[in-house]
């Protein structure tokens, strides 16, 4: 990839700018550039698309995304130090890459950002979910985003595709599946990485579907999940009791034995619970 950028190896730019990882940002650098191109091309056809890329660190990803053909990549980087190893690209890319200095959860993106729109991201490890989470539960859907191709801890991004009847399975596989596409298309050793985590990472790709799954209030959607799942090891007819009245019918009705668990009960049902609940 050096050789198609002109740009020197990431290794080479870490040691010019002295960029060590920071434990507590999250940071770990993934410095093998066939990789990151990896990354960019899962993402799919990047002609005439924006990139959004949060936490761009020494910069492997985004000359992956710009070297693929990104229209133009906005890069959230909190880490000041990162900011010189940034302009450098910026420069080589003049007019497709605009670095914001700043925090993922803070940044109005939009502000920067014109459609389609995709997010390619090897997120720090201390904020991966909660931006996750955002961006799947806006106030209006579709999102502001076509598709999500996003690095993960292994065993987070397992939690996202999980099914019923799985340990992995709860809230975030449920939030993902209802309005998306969601599967792992790449999985990466801790060794690819510097420095190296303590686990295995994986990529996963979620693909923004026109409308949900199955038709639900998400306020109450969320509410029933995250009551489920808060106290999984009970049955839903004790865990959800503070949720509605007579739940024990409302359970009924959507065709879900008050006996069950949450990790038992598939997508579908909990939208049919949502609904009836919804009706009094």
């Amino acid at each position: 990839m050096s050789t198609i950028d002109g740009l020197p190896p990431l290794r080479e730019v870490i040691n010019t700018h002295g960029l060590v990882a920071k434990k507590q940002l999250g940071q770990n650098f993934l410095l093998d550039l066939n990789l990151t191109a990896k990354i960019a091309r899962a993402a799919g056809d990047l002609s005439g698309v924006d990139v959004l890329e949060v936490g761009p660190g020494p910069g492997g990803l985004t000359r992956g995304l710009l070297a693929e053909g990104a229209r133009r990549v906005l890069a959230v980087e909190k880490d000041a130090r990162c900011l010189p190893a940034l302009e450098e690209i910026v420069a080589h890319y003049p007019g497709r890459l605009h670095v914001v200095h700043g925090d993922a959860l803070d940044v109005d993106v939009l502000a920067h950002l014109r459609p389609p729109v995709r997010i390619v991201a090897n997120l720090p490890y201390n904020v991966g979910t909660e931006l996750l989470v955002r961006w799947l539960t806006p106030q209006h859907w579709p999102p502001f985003w076509e598709s999500l191709t996003l690095m993960f801890q292994k065993e987070v991004a397992e939690r996202i595709v999980a099914l019923p009847g799985s340990k992995a399975y709860g809230r975030l596989a449920l939030l993902a599946q209802w309005r998306c596409e969601a599967k792992i298309v790449m999985t990466l050793p801790p060794e690819a990485f510097v420095p190296a985590p303590k686990v295995h990472s994986a990529v996963v790709r979620l693909q923004a579907l026109p409308a949900p799954r199955f038709p639900a209030d998400p306020a109450i959607l969320n509410r029933v999940v995250a009551a489920g799942f808060n106290q999984r090891r009970k049955m839903l007819r004790a865990s959800l009791r503070g949720v509605a009245p007579q739940i024990e019918d409302k359970l009924a009705a959507a065709g879900i034995a008050p006996t069950a668990r949450a990790e038992e009960v598939p997508l579908e049902r909990f939208c049919a619970l949502a609904r009836i609940i919804a009706a009094g």
